[in-house]
C-alpha cells in the first residue's frame, strides 16, 4: 500500500522527522524561512499532507493556483492559524488542524518572563553591563516596577492565559483581571471577568494571549492605549497583528504607558527601528514555544493528526 506523501516545511526536532519517516513517504524542506506562494501551491499538487509553520502564508492566491489539488490535509505545526486562510482550504477540500495543547506552559513562561523583563527593565541593564559602561551600583539606577502584588489584565482566557494566570497569582501575589469574549473560570486562581476597557484601565500589565485573525487585528489600537495608565507595560505573546505597532510607537513616544515586552511583531520578521532603538522596549524574535520539549510535542501533536486524518478518524485538533 502507498505511503501517503508528506512535506515538512521546515526543519523540525529529530525525533519529529525520525516518527514522520516511518509513517509517510517524507520530503524535508532545509530552508529554515518562509516557503513562497509558488512554493506552496507547488506543494499542493504535489504532495497528500503538508506540514507547514507561522510564516507559510495559504492565502487564497494560493489556492487559486491549484486546479485540483492533491493535499488533503494541512497539519499546522502551532496552535495559531491565521496563516491559513481557512474558507479558501475548505474550498479546496482541504482539512486543517493545530497543535495547541503543546505552546501552553512555555508560552506562559515566557509571557512572565517579558512582564517582569519590562517592570524591572532587565534588557536596559543587560545592555548596559554588555556595553562596557557600567560604573557601579547607585541608589537610583534603573529603577523599575514592583511586579509582586500588582494587577495583570490578561486579554484571552484561554489555555495560555489561564496560566498566565496561575502563575501571576500563585507565583506573585498579582490580582487578576481577564477580558473574555464568553464568560469563563480559572480553576484556582482568585481572576475577575471585566469588559476590555476596564482592564485597560486598571491593569498594571497589560498581558494578550488572544488568537490572531481578523476579529483581534488592532484590538490594542490608539484607543485602547489612551486607556491604559501611564504606569502600565504591553505585553504580547499571542499575534503580532494583534497591536497597531504605529499606535503603540506613538503611545511610547507620547509616554502615555511605561513601556512594552514583545514577542511578536504586525509585520514579522520586520520590527520597526522606532521600536528596535527604544530602551523602553523588550523585543524576543518569536521565542514562545521554543523549548526542546515543547517543539518535538508540538511535532508530535501534529503527526497525531496526521495519523488520524489517514486513518479515516477526526483529528483531535481539527480546525476546519
Amino acid at each position: 500500500m502507498r505511503r501517503p506523501r508528506l512535506l515538512i516545511t521546515r526543519p523540525m526536532p529529530a525525533p519529529v522527522h525520525e516518527r514522520a519517516g516511518t509513517l509517510f513517504d517524507l520530503t524535508i524542506r532545509k530552508d529554515t524561512g518562509p516557503t513562497t506562494m509558488a512554493e506552496l501551491s507547488a506543494a499542493l499538487l504535489d504532495h497528500d499532507a503538508i506540514l507547514p509553520s507561522l510564516g507559510d502564508v495559504f492565502s487564497p492566491a494560493v489556492f487559486a493556483g491549484v486546479v485540483s489539488s492533491r493535499c488533503r490535509i494541512l497539519a499546522n505545526f502551532g496552535a495559531g492559524v491565521s496563516h491559513i486562510d481557512l474558507a479558501a482550504a475548505a474550498g479546496a477540500g482541504i482539512a486543517v488542524t493545530n497543535t495547541p495543547g503543546a505552546v501552553t506552559g512555555p508560552t506562559a513562561d515566557l509571557a512572565m518572563l517579558l512582564l517582569l523583563m519590562s517592570a524591572r527593565r532587565a534588557g536596559e541593564g543587560e545592555r548596559l553591563v554588555r556595553s562596557g559602561e557600567w560604573k557601579g551600583w547607585h541608589p537610583v539606577q534603573l529603577l523599575g516596577q514592583d511586579v509582586s502584588g500588582s494587577t495583570v489584565g490578561i486579554v484571552g482566557m484561554g489555555r495560555i492565559g489561564q496560566e498566565v494566570a496561575r502563575r501571576a497569582a500563585a507565583g506573585f501575589g498579582m490580582r487578576v483581571l481577564f477580558h473574555n469574549r464568553s464568560p469563563k473560570t480559572v480553576p484556582g486562581v482568585e481572576a475577575m471577568q471585566v469588559p476590555l476597557d476596564e482592564l485597560l484601565r486598571r491593569a498594571d500589565f497589560v498581558v494578550l494571549t488572544v488568537p490572531g485573525g481578523n476579529e483581534t487585528r488592532h484590538l490594542i489600537d490608539e484607543r485602547a492605549f489612551m486607556l491604559m495608565r501611564p504606569e502600565a507595560h504591553l505585553v504580547n505573546v499571542s499575534r503580532g497583528e494583534v497591536v497597531d505597532e504605529a499606535a503603540l510607537i506613538r503611545a511610547l513616544d507620547n509616554r502615555r504607558i511605561a513601556g512594552a515586552a514583545l514577542d511578536v511583531y504586525e509585520f514579522e520578521p520586520a520590527v520597526p527601528a522606532a521600536l528596535r532603538e527604544r530602551d523602553d522596549v523588550v523585543l524576543l524574535p518569536h521565542l514562545g514555544s521554543a523549548t526542546h520539549a515543547a517543539r518535538a510535542a508540538m511535532g508530535m501533536t501534529a503527526l497525531d493528526n496526521l495519523e488520524a486524518f489517514f486513518r479515516g478518524d477526526t483529528p483531535e485538533n481539527r480546525v476546519a
